[in-house]
């Protein structure tokens, strides 16, 4: 990939949104981040330093920047909230219930666990990659005070925006070394997922048999 920072020079994602910036300024940006947030494998880590990368180079401010992505941030995630409550608990509990391996008991601890850590959730959870668009769902579907979620969703995005976009601004036209970086939380996190759903469908699978040989 060239970094020269213009959109002919970069392909993909990058290339993409280096034009949509070009062509819209910090709004461009915005809507960026707005679809990373719908679609994750829309990376905010490529997105944002590049942003700053554009910044640094005059097409935009950085308090402009910093608006338009914070914003496109909540409203991105205000959708998957408003998916989260259409679906509804009775309906999740529906599915839920015919899925294998899973059972409601499962579901009432998570519903438990979020009831008590709700806030900190939704707010630290804006700045893990995966989990940044998906707490949102369940926080919709818990019907989380809506005027709470966008506080702490604006707050945790306005963080992590604003980490990423300042070090594409510094780095220039070596913008693309946050992601490196970023990719390597990302991995992490991925395998941590990984081993935890692993872990939960080896438990699952034996539990019968202990069941069975304790019945005997």
């Amino acid at each position: 990939m060239e970094t020269t920072g213009t959109s002919t020079e970069l392909t993909g994602i990058a290339g993409w949104a280096v034009e949509l910036m070009e062509q819209l300024g910090g709004l461009g940006a915005g809507i960026a981040i707005a679809l990373e947030n719908l679609f994750p494998p829309l990376p905010s880590e490529v997105i944002l330093p590049l942003a700053g990368f554009t910044a640094s180079r005059g097409r935009f401010s950085l308090a402009e920047v910093l608006l338009w992505t914070t914003l496109g941030s909540v409203v991105g995630a205000l959708a998957l909230y408003g998916f989260g409550a259409a679906l509804g608990r009775d309906r999740l509990r529906r599915i839920v219930d015919r899925l294998p391996l899973v059972r409601l008991s499962d579901l009432d601890r998570t519903e438990d666990w979020f009831a008590r850590h709700g806030d900190k959730a939704v707010f630290f959870g804006r700045m893990i990659p995966i989990f940044r668009s998906l707490i949102s769902i369940p926080a919709g579907i818990e019907r989380m005070p809506r005027a709470r979620f966008t506080l702490l969703t604006t707050a945790g995005s306005l963080l992590w925006n604003t980490v990423f976009v300042l070090a594409g601004f510094a780095l220039g036209e070596n913008w693309h070394l946050v992601e490196t970086y970023a990719g390597i939380l990302q991995k992490a996190v991925l395998v941590a997922v990984l081993v935890a759903v692993s872990v939960f469908v080896i438990r699952r699978l034996r539990q019968p048999r202990a069941q069975s040989t304790a019945g005997r």
